[in-house]
């Protein structure tokens, strides 16, 4: 396949010769050149890869819906509560909401995504089963990664370390874990048994942090522990986690430092609040940084509208970038930052101005969009859109293409 006439990363016109999924030569755009069956028409549009969403919950969507009043209570709990209260009686079947979320994501330009599925002793496996069902519907349009989320925590419910485990048989290929303190108010035995669970099915593990403050940081430091003496380097990714940057700039020092060396990975929604791990030190130190929509448009948050490049546009705005190495780094988060979470063969965002994705031998899961330059494309998040996944065009013009 020919990628002919587009810029990469805002760069010179080029053509790119994509052969086996991978970009095989990229070289200056010839006007003249004859173009073969299957060309893809660049029209100057930029090219970067194509987004990474590390964090998002499919199985509570209502994308495509009536808008309804938020109704959730403050806390995780109490939102938990109003969501199992809820999700039933949606105007469409679960399976139909999470497999046409997930075909919006694609047709904006996202092929990589890590999901979550909550498994617990009400709704056990039926939204991880849903899930599941959407990734083998698209299987050729994007990879997804999908993970076993005890919502309601792991040891307030009996029963719900059994629905855990059997999600991992089922198909699950994360374990998440959620405010060891908080939550279930026993660090030690909720850790346990994520990490033993991990163990034992060779699962990743992906802890979702709302704890504020020191209680965070202490949390935060219980994961380290069980990263160095299980050897899991590699393997666990904290997300959310917002204000583990609060404390002092040595406290703040020490866990990027320690998230660099044994590879402990941060997976960010961009949320408009103080005290977060600057973006900017963690690429720089070698964290692998990912971006995610976190509810889609569901009973926790009516936001959410299946465009990662409107939520790049948040994690600019919210992290008060203007220059544009920084919103240009938001956008390699967005793109090959999650990519490197979800692929251990993706290297670590080398920096602030590491700009990958789009060179030959990268893998051509690519997005074709309208701008001027990065830092446009994202502040105006055109519409004119091609995707394409190992090598194949799965959207074009904001629609999935049937393979």
């Amino acid at each position: 396949m020919l990628i002919r006439d587009v810029r990469p990363w805002g760069g010179p016109r080029s053509d790119v010769d994509v052969a086996d999924g991978l970009i095989a030569a990229v070289r200056p755009h010839d006007p003249a050149a004859v173009t073969a069956p299957g060309t893809v028409e660049g029209r100057g549009r930029l090219l970067f890869p194509s987004f990474s969403d590390v964090h998002v919950h499919l199985d509570s969507t209502r994308v495509g819906l009536p808008f309804r009043p938020h109704t959730g209570a403050p806390g995780v709990w109490a939102m938990m509560l109003n969501d199992r209260e809820n999700w039933r009686d949606a105007e469409v079947p679960l399976p139909e909401r999470v497999a046409g979320t997930l075909e919006r994501m694609i047709a904006n330009g996202t092929t990589r995504v890590r999901t979550y599925a909550q498994v617990d002793v009400d709704c056990r496996l039926e939204k991880l089963d849903a899930v599941l069902a959407a990734k083998e519907r698209f299987a050729g349009h994007a990879d997804v990664d999908v993970m076993a989320f005890p919502q309601a925590g792991i040891l307030r419910e009996p029963d719900t370390v059994d629905v855990l485990e059997a999600s991992l048989r089922s198909g699950a290929t994360v374990v998440g874990g959620i405010d060891p303190c908080s939550l279930d108010k026993d660090p030690k035995g909720h850790l346990d048994v994520v990490f033993g669970l991990a163990e034992k099915y060779g699962v990743e593990v992906d802890i979702h942090l709302h704890e504020p403050g020191h209680l965070g940081v202490f949390s935060t430091d219980l994961v380290i522990e069980r990263v160095r003496a299980l050897d899991m380097r590699g393997k666990v990714t904290m997300s959310h986690a917002y204000e583990l940057g609060s404390i002092s700039e040595s406290v703040s020092r020490r866990l990027i430092d320690t998230f660099a060396e044994l590879d402990i990975a941060m997976a960010t929604v961009a949320p408009s609040v103080d005290g977060q791990l600057s973006l900017a030190d963690l690429t720089t130190a070698g964290v692998r940084v990912g971006l995610g929509e976190d509810g889609q448009r569901d009973y926790w948050s009516p936001y959410g509208n299946c465009d990662l490049l409107d939520r790049t546009w948040q994690l600019a705005f919210t992290h008060g970038f203007r220059r544009d190495d920084l919103i240009e780094m938001a956008l390699a988060v967005a793109t090959m930052g999650g990519a490197s979470i979800m692929r251990h063969d993706v290297p670590r965002l080398a920096g602030i101005a590491d700009r990958p994705g789009v060179a030959v031998g990268d893998r051509a899961d690519l997005l074709l969009v309208d701008g001027e330059t990065p830092t446009s494309a994202v502040m105006d998040r055109g519409k004119d859109r091609t995707v394409l996944h190992d090598g194949v065009v799965v959207a074009d013009g904001l629609s999935v293409v049937d393979l």
